[in-house]
């Protein structure tokens, strides 16, 4: 074999493998939606809230989809991914949820400059596609805490859970069933920390 012929062996061998890993189809990429709007008292209030990101494992603390095949087991769904780390998308969620109710005169989060009367403090519990049923079930449970910024104090506290049965195959069918659930405890975080703060 030449020289000029060994000088060429590691390119086409790195080409080869950068076609195979061409085959490999990306992962798709999903988000979450906020309510557009959350029934019951349209009173408006003048407060400012400020919606920090959630605490939450590490476990939960990624891109990745939490599927939980039996108790205390943990994997991932295949070929599958949030849009963005899942603390953060809920974050900017439940702003928005907050923003659709129309009941504060402003919501943002830190860094955005606003006079804060309360923070909305929560932390992530469960996430997740679970199938110790047999079944698919989105379970979801967020803590939450409506906190007076003005004067440190909490004004209550309450742990919101939701566990819908979801309905068709595939993971498309199994992110719409958790959106939807992550849609209806976000109604209910936002009606509830208007009736508390």
């Amino acid at each position: 074999m030449t020289l000029f012929a060994r000088s060429l062996l590691p390119a086409a061998l790195a080409a080869t493998l950068a076609g195979c890993a061409s085959l490999s189809p990306p992962p798709q990429t999903f988000d979450l939606s906020a309510p557009a709007g959350v029934g019951g008292s349209a009173r408006v209030q003048r407060s400012q809230i400020l919606v920090p990101e959630p605490t939450t494992t590490g476990t939960l603390d990624s891109e990745r989809i939490v599927v939980m095949p039996a108790p205390l087991t943990v994997e991932y769904l295949g070929q599958s991914q949030w849009s963005d780390r899942l603390p953060r998308l809920v974050q900017l969620r439940l702003v928005q949820a907050f923003q659709n109710s129309g009941r504060f005169s402003a919501v943002g989060v830190p860094g955005q400059g606003l006079a804060i009367d309360y923070q909305v403090v929560t932390n992530i519990r469960n996430f997740e596609i679970s199938y110790e049923t047999g079944q698919p079930v989105a379970k979801i449970a967020i803590a939450v805490t409506a906190l007076d910024d003005k004067t440190g104090s909490v004004r209550s506290t309450r742990v919101f859970t939701v566990a819908e049965p979801i309905a068709g195959q595939g993971n498309a069918a199994l992110i719409a069933g958790l959106n939807g659930a992550f849609e209806r405890i976000s109604a209910e975080i936002v009606g509830w920390f208007a009736r508390v703060a």
